[in-house]
């Protein structure tokens, strides 16, 4: 469970990560702030148009550390990483919903809907602030606050 200075330190992370990478021309597909283990990890995925590179990743990191180091936003000593969203990339604002439309996706639910927790299918895109997803079980429509985890699947 996430404390509240966890969340104001990674509500900071987030504005500032997002306004750096936009500046790059990138999006910030994620932000992750956790412990794991003994250390305190900070990874980012970024992504662009035809994808990021390794240059890309090297010069965010580079500079984001550099950001974090002059306004002391984590009080720890922390592990940066930052990646492309891969294959399997977590769709999390409204607007990754509409743009993956026709993609398989994979929904982790915070609370069960008709039993279900998970629910696997085809994305539809988004009506009002709920995500349609076309399921081997039938059309479902998911408030966007419902959804914990959403990620698309890459099928081989």
């Amino acid at each position: 469970m996430e404390t509240e200075i966890q969340k104001q330190i990674r509500q900071q992370l987030e504005q500032l990560a997002e306004a750096l990478v936009a500046s790059e021309g990138m999006e910030l597909v994620d932000l992750e702030y956790r412990r794991q283990g003994r250390r305190w990890m900070l990874r980012l995925f970024i992504d662009k148009d035809g994808g990021v590179t390794l240059d890309d990743c090297a010069n965010i990191s580079r500079e984001l550390g550099d950001l974090l180091d002059v306004k002391n936003v984590i009080p720890q000593a922390y592990v940066l990483e930052v990646s492309s969203p891969g294959l399997n990339r977590r769709l999390r604002k409204k607007e990754d919903f509409s743009r993956f439309a026709g993609q398989k996706v994979r929904l982790r639910l915070v609370a069960p809907i008709d039993g279900r927790k998970k629910i696997v299918g085809e994305l539809e895109g988004v009506e009002d602030e709920s995500v349609i997803v076309a399921a081997p079980e039938g059309r479902c429509s998911v408030a966007l606050k419902d959804i914990a985890k959403a990620n698309l699947i890459y099928e081989f």
